[in-house]
């Protein structure tokens, strides 16, 4: 049994962090409608059915034998998508993804829904239009990732800033202007994100130039984000099953150095992709790379995140010094989540990246997605909410922006992290995971104290509970009430797997 004793009198501050900490995704290929991972059975969430393995992967993302799907565009006017997405609180809105790399912007309504030559999709007008209400209608802030594909190259030369310009312009005509771009999604897998045949790091270093240069001189208030990779093999082992040995090592990449070094504008913005290595569905093409449900609670798997961020944080001090650092794709694994990423078994992993993000540096988590695949907060096409929905829900409404150091390392059944209380009120509000599945922690409090407890019937179940209760919303968005339990001080106890909010 782990016990603790907590000191809100004596914790100090340490920083500040971005209200909109907790963003998300909205990928191009939900927009246009296109194909994205395939959804998991019942059976295969609820770990009673194993996913079958597969031989090899095909060429790119958006071709992987088996492992893909068609889904229609997503209706960003419905009701319960806004209404909940609005209920999260302050946000960006990432609007980006492979699929984004090769799609043509069909504003002038001219390529009747056929792709032109360089290109794989179309982006309608009102397509756009209705991200562009979206994030008006739910506050949002807005993070675009451009095209750079054959298309972008008509002479194969330097990058041609036509799409770009008709992004930006739009978007100003409309009057949602937007607010950061980073130039291509995940660049350090080149081809395989959607570059041009033999793109290579100078190529990016210059087409990166161009492009932002163009940004600065015509939108010098959007913030130029990059180099948005999915981990520099510098911060890489391929051998463990820590970030990185994921998606990105299974093709060739190249550095961050490579990136940007060669590069004259300046970034305000360093950002990354991170996940937890691969889920099953790649698991049977990169073994190493995948963590099994037993290890989803334990410290190793847990560390994974902080420690990408602390090495990243070393790459963003030496390319873009004192900027912020953003994770501008976030989940539980590369391919689309794993089995249980739409289980309360992953709650876990999501409090601990953002309370350790936190407690190492400033900056924004993107999860991905907001409403698609596995790892979406909202479940595809009816958009319930998922365990982690509630989860950063209350992270959101409960701890504020204000970080202090709680002197409590991370130990097995005692994950600790402090902030300020969002309601301004003195005091503190503690987020306490006991990741042991297995063991009670013990935690001695020296006052009274509202106690926020998220748990499940079972770990992985896709209903969470708020201190016994069942978590739902009812009609068409409206969120049950998030009441706390009143503790005196003294010794309580955690339940072996849940996440304790403490507000003293």
């Amino acid at each position: 049994m782990t016990c603790i004793k907590l000191a809100p009198d004596a914790v100090t501050p340490i920083r500040n962090v971005d209200e909109r900490l907790v963003s998300y995704n909205i990928e191009m290929t939900e927009v246009t409608g296109g194909t994205f991972w395939k959804a998991y059975t019942p059976e295969q969430i609820a770990g009673t059915e194993e996913f079958p393995p597969i031989a090899s992967l095909q060429d790119g993302f958006t071709a992987l034998n088996g492992l893909m799907q068609y889904y229609p565009p997503i209706d960003l006017y419905d009701e319960r998508l806004r209404g909940l997405a609005k209920k999260l609180g302050p946000a960006w809105v990432r609007m980006s993804g492979t699929w984004a790399t090769k799609t043509y912007y069909d504003f002038e309504g001219v390529t009747d829904g056929k792709a032109p030559h360089g290109y794989a999709s179309v982006l309608t007008k009102n397509q756009w239009i209705g991200v562009l209400d979206f994030v008006k209608a739910v506050g949002g802030k807005l993070l675009v990732s451009v095209s750079n594909c054959e298309g972008d190259h008509p002479d194969g030369g330097p990058l041609d800033l036509t799409q770009a310009k008709k992004l930006f312009d739009f978007n100003h005509e409309y009057g949602v202007d937007i607010d950061a771009i980073e130039f291509m999604n995940e660049p350090n897998m080149m081809e395989m994100s959607g570059a041009p045949a033999g793109y290579t790091p100078a190529d990016y270093a210059r087409d990166q130039d161009i492009l932002y240069t163009w940004v600065r001189e015509n939108y010098p208030k959007c913030l130029l984000v990059g180099p948005c990779t999915t981990g520099d093999p510098y911060t890489v082992d391929l051998n463990s099953r820590g970030f990185g040995a994921g998606i990105g090592s299974l093709a060739r990449t190249c550095t961050t150095q490579e990136l940007l070094a060669g590069t004259n504008v300046a970034l305000d913005v360093f950002s990354y992709h991170y996940y937890n290595g691969v889920s099953e569905r790649l698991a049977s093409v990169a073994p190493n790379a995948h963590w099994p449900s037993e290890l989803a609670g334990s410290d190793e798997y847990l560390a994974v995140a902080p420690e990408c961020a602390r090495k990243h944080a070393a790459l963003r001090d030496r390319f873009v010094p004192g900027g912020q650092m953003w994770v501008t794709e976030s989940g539980d694994a590369g391919g689309g989540g794993n089995t249980w990423a739409s289980t309360y078994l992953d709650v876990l992993r999501t409090l601990n990246e953002l309370g350790s993000f936190a407690a190492i540096t400033d900056g924004v988590i993107f999860h991905n997605t907001l409403a698609s695949s596995d790892y979406g907060f909202l479940e595809h096409g009816c958009f319930q909410p998922r365990p982690n929905y509630f989860a950063v829900l209350l992270w959101n409404r409960l701890m504020g922006t204000t970080v202090y150091g709680c002197g409590n390392p991370g130990t097995e059944g005692a994950h600790i992290y402090c902030h300020s209380r969002k309601d301004g009120k003195p005091g503190v509000a503690y987020l306490i995971i006991n990741n042991s599945l297995t063991a009670v922690t013990e935690v001695e409090i020296p006052r009274s104290a509202d106690r926020y407890t998220l748990s499940a019937k079972a770990i992985r179940s896709a209903i969470m509970q708020l201190n016994g209760k069942d978590l739902a919303i009812s009609g068409i968005s409206d969120l049950p009430e998030l009441i706390p339990e009143r503790v005196e001080a003294g010794v309580m106890e955690l339940a072996p797997g849940s996440c304790t909010f403490l507000i003293i």
